[in-house]
């Protein structure tokens, strides 16, 4: 489904990413592991188009998408839910997960509030409720409700973990399970190496802007190098 093939980037002379390739194949969880600055949120927001690269190429379902602006990348059925989760607190949940759906025509906007509030209960009860009062469980909720809004094939997860209570990960854990098996593909970044492991088909590893290591999550998991510099064993 999405193949980044040797992209680079650069934000003036420090190089972000160097060289890097994945794939994400159809009705995967694959996970990006890595130390906080290795370029893991570089490669999503290159994958987005919000960063330019400098080489290499992004294709989607065989098309090339590097260039392409984000919202015709949304369009084509990618959606992301950025680092911090970014709602916008000033709107109530039911504007977030509207502004979600704007590339819609409005007919099955209904069939897809059911749907979110279907996967977070809590966030239909808040429905009319500021989106910057919610806890912070609340919000990553409604930032991965927001992104469900545009129907994507393809959800770009940027450290949901963050800042979260244990109970409150695995909540959001079982949640991503839950939507990668009515058959979302979903490519995972994030810093509890362990929690992305145990969930992912897939994974890579990535070290000061490059994949230094790629297999399966259950190999990796049990490899001793991964054990000692991120699961903390």
């Amino acid at each position: 489904m999405l193949k980044l093939t040797n992209i680079a980037v650069s934000y003036g002379m420090i190089s972000a990413l160097k060289d890097v390739s994945i794939t994400v194949g159809q009705g995967e969880i694959v996970a990006l592991i890595g130390a906080n600055g290795a370029g893991k949120s570089t490669t999503l927001m290159s994958i987005s188009g919000v960063t330019d690269l400098v080489a290499g190429t992004i294709s989607y379902r065989e098309r090339v998408i590097s260039g392409l602006p984000p919202h015709i990348i949304v369009s084509q059925g990618i959606s992301q839910v950025p680092e911090g989760r970014r709602i916008f607190p000033r709107m109530t949940v039911l504007e977030n997960l509207e502004m979600g759906a704007f590339l819609g025509n409005g007919k099955d906007l209904q069939i897809d509030l059911d749907r979110v509030f279907g996967l977070f209960p809590v966030l239909a009860e808040r429905r009319r409720q500021l989106g910057g009062t919610l806890s912070g469980g609340e919000q990553q909720m409604l930032a991965i409700a927001r992104a469900l809004m545009s129907r994507p094939a393809l959800l770009l997860l940027d450290e949901p973990s963050l800042g979260l209570a244990p109970i409150i990960v695995s909540r959001i854990f079982k949640i991503i399970e839950e939507i990668n098996q009515q058959g979302m593909t979903v490519l995972l970044v994030e810093q509890n190496a362990k929690a992305a492991l145990r969930l992912a088909h897939r994974g890579y590893v990535m070290e000061t802007g490059r994949i230094v290591l790629e297999g399966r999550a259950v190999d990796l998991e049990s490899d001793p190098a991964i054990k000692k510099a991120y699961l903390g064993e």
